[in-house]
């Protein structure tokens, strides 16, 4: 175990901004003429369907691939898909048994990146579901979080699941589990090449699985976010060092369409604010320093609440500082200030009428910063807005 010390923190912070900029292209001009990005992006279009060889469907997870290593291919999307196949008996497959990544490249083509067919060591539970929780390091080494069912049903929640490590081919190498991750949900990552901090959500803690066949919902006020200081070495496999959490109180819930709600996605920005999509409460909240924090900020502090935003899933940092979410609620795409406005609001969800469809989850922004990819569960597509 190591901590994070504050003495030279100036020099480390410039640091790992400079490691964010060059990630996630944060710091570019906006592309829109009355400041906005999204007023810059006019053409939402398909770009593929996401579902693999086995029938996976309810894609959840995207992540753009920052460096060209092994299978991975620089400025391609991967995919996690979080349901089975579908069947007559499940139209829509099961939740919490997807087992595959796919990847898909700009113009289109979508090929099978991992599959997992067997149980993962060191991951509770067993089974394999992959969650919205997606992260491509430079290193070539890609993350994905498991949150697992038996059937498909919220009355099968309860293992903690893990985040499991994969190489650039594709292949299972390890799997982080305890010490807080419980239901990881989504994650992003801060990348400094030899050591990256993974900025997690966590959805299970203090939920009781309900009865099997119940309609009433478990709920609690516990979801956490943790930032797990990873090291990477340049031979062997990616190191746990420590973990903090530096959220917590987020209100869960089960329910019977998304199997779980609780915080979702979270978003780095320029000055180490963490943005937390807290979908249960249509809020964005924020924390503070979360790249050195070492204690708990609670909720944290709301940067906006409902208005246009309507549960919250996928979030990103646009190239102007900007905070991105795509909406359950509405199928709308809205972009926020880091002082709370809402700038703007663009109805996205094509496959559904009004867009109110619940069908939107993992957003991601390209890496030359002129387009945002998102993935559609309602008909199992990767879309660009740009």
């Amino acid at each position: 175990m190591i901590s994070i010390r504050r003495s030279g923190a100036m020099a480390a912070i410039v640091t790992a901004t400079a490691g964010l900029l060059a990630v996630s292209s944060i710091g570019a001009t906006a592309a829109s003429a009355d400041d906005t990005y999204l007023g810059g992006l006019t053409h939402n279009n398909p770009v593929a369907p996401t579902v693999p060889g086995n029938g996976d469907v309810n894609p959840y997870g995207v992540a753009v691939v920052p460096r060209s290593t092994g299978n991975l291919v620089q400025g391609n999307v991967l995919v996690s898909n979080f349901n089975n196949l579908a069947t007559t008996a499940n139209p829509t497959g099961q939740q919490g048994l997807g087992t595959t990544i796919v990847q898909v490249s700009p113009g289109g083509v979508a090929t099978q990146f991992a599959a997992i067919t067997a149980p993962v060591a060191g991951c509770p539970g067993g089974g394999v579901g992959f969650t919205t929780a997606l992260v491509v390091l430079r290193s070539g080494w890609v993350i994905v979080g498991s949150l697992p069912t038996t059937d498909g049903t919220a009355s099968t929640l309860g293992k903690a699941g893990c985040l499991i490590v994969l190489d650039s081919g594709g292949n299972v190498r390890e799997a982080f589990s305890g010490d807080g991750i419980n239901g990881p949900w989504d994650m992003t990552a801060l990348d400094l090449g030899g050591i990256a901090e993974l900025f997690v959500t966590n959805v299970l803690n203090g939920i009781v699985p309900p009865p099997a066949g119940s309609t009433t919902n478990s709920t609690a006020n516990e979801g956490t976010v943790l930032r797990i200081l990873i090291k990477i070495p340049h031979v062997g496999l990616p190191q746990r060092l420590n973990t903090t959490t530096i959220g917590s109180g987020f209100a869960e819930t089960t329910d019977p369409a998304a199997l779980i709600i609780g915080p979702t996605g979270v978003g780095l920005g320029r000055d180490g604010t963490l943005y937390v999509a807290d979908t249960v409460n249509s809020r964005i909240a924020s924390i503070p320093d979360a790249v050195f924090r070492l204690s708990d900020d609670g909720t944290g502090q709301t940067v906006t609440k409902k208005k246009n935003l309507m549960g919250p899933l996928g979030l990103a940092i646009a190239p102007n500082g900007d905070i991105l979410t795509v909406n359950s609620g509405n199928g709308d795409i809205v972009e926020t200030t880091p002082a709370g406005k809402q700038v703007a609001d663009e109805t996205i969800d094509l496959s559904t009428p009004g867009g109110a469809g619940g069908d939107l989850f993992g957003l991601a922004v390209s890496l030359d910063g002129n387009a945002v990819y998102y993935v559609n569960d309602g008909n199992n597509m990767l879309y660009s807005l740009s």
